[in-house]
């Protein structure tokens, strides 16, 4: 989710040494290819988990963008390199259901937003505003505590969120912004807030928290959990969960449905679920599954959930509907 879904091939896990496998990916049938769209901090997770638990030299991890993996996904299909995929939710559930391209996974967990048979959610990211205390005092500003109240021209170019079309986190803005509006006040709503950002519309996800932390903005729209890491750092700063909703985007784990014995990538994806998991909570404090716990801060006032399952074809209706509000 920080990471941009600007096309852009990412470049193979540094902690993974090929020579030390014997070979290339093509050339070792035993060594498991992951293509990933997760932060470098959530890979750290699932290599460190893995060698943990007995897989080192036996998988491979390549890091991509998320637009430019989910375009390989939907272009390739089963053909794709990859034997297992940890990627956006949606973008799992929209190749699934164009090319029947993943394996059913056997597991106990229970996600709570339902399961399905060929994926497991691995980490989870909220929307929130997030403010820069002290330059709210400095201005004379009031606290936000809606979405709609950073239209306000009180905070003309003081306010910072991420574009839908190369962020996915921009996404989670315009979930709150059309549930709560619809589409007709909504992209009005947009179009005031596109007004009030001016320059500081950020074409990465972490883009907003950045430039609140260093008061060149006093407001902005991006992930909780990184606000609440800054707050944690003694920055000068403070969330806000607004009453149109803190929507969350997921990140899953499945394996692609390749011809032979798929056993490995079988047992990689479920380490990478269920094993690395408690440390992916610490880093993404979302409750996923039932019987998880966070800690009081990281539950959200208004958690709010999009009606219908998210799909590419609907971020692609809400990219044209950011589009139109430009």
């Amino acid at each position: 989710m920080k990471k941009s879904t600007a096309m852009m091939l990412g470049t193979v896990s540094s902690a993974i040494v090929l020579a030390a496998c014997g070979g290339t990916a093509a050339e070792t049938k035993d060594q498991v290819i992951i293509y990933s769209n997760a932060d470098d901090e959530a890979v750290e997770v699932m290599e460190a988990t893995l060698d943990e638990k007995g897989y080192e030299g036996q998988y491979l991890i390549q890091s991509f963008g998320t637009s430019e993996l989910g375009g390989k996904m939907m272009a390739e299909g089963t053909k794709i390199e990859a034997d297992v995929i940890t990627m956006a939710s949606y973008f799992i559930e929209s190749a699934q259901s164009s090319k029947s391209m993943f394996v059913e996974q056997s597991s106990d967990l229970k996600p709570l937003d339902g399961s399905t048979p060929y994926a497991l959610p691995i980490l989870g990211n909220t929307g929130s505003i997030f403010i820069n205390t002290d330059l709210l005092e400095q201005k004379g500003l009031p606290v936000p505590k809606t979405i709609k109240d950073l239209t306000n021209p009180i905070y003309k170019d003081l306010v910072s969120f991420p574009n839908i079309i190369d962020s996915s986190t921009g996404w989670l803005l315009v979930q709150a912004i059309v549930s709560e509006y619809g589409e007709k006040e909504g992209q009005q709503v947009l179009a005031d807030l596109i007004q009030n950002a001016g320059p500081h519309i950020e074409s990465s996800g972490s883009g907003p928290i950045k430039k609140v932390k260093t008061g060149e903005v006093a407001a902005g729209f991006g992930l909780r959990n990184q606000a609440i890491e800054a707050k944690s750092e003694g920055f000068p700063i403070d969330y806000i969960d607004p009453t149109e909703g803190n929507f969350t985007l997921t990140e899953s784990v499945a394996v692609v449905d390749k011809e032979g014995d798929d056993a490995l990538a079988l047992e990689v994806a479920k380490v990478i679920a269920t094993e690395a998991r408690t440390d992916l909570l610490e880093q993404y404090p979302v409750a996923l599954y039932e019987d998880e716990q966070v800690n009081a801060e990281h539950i959200p006032a208004h958690l709010k959930k999009w009606e219908t399952t998210l799909t590419v074809d609907l971020l692609e209706k809400h990219q044209a509907f950011f589009k139109e509000a430009k």
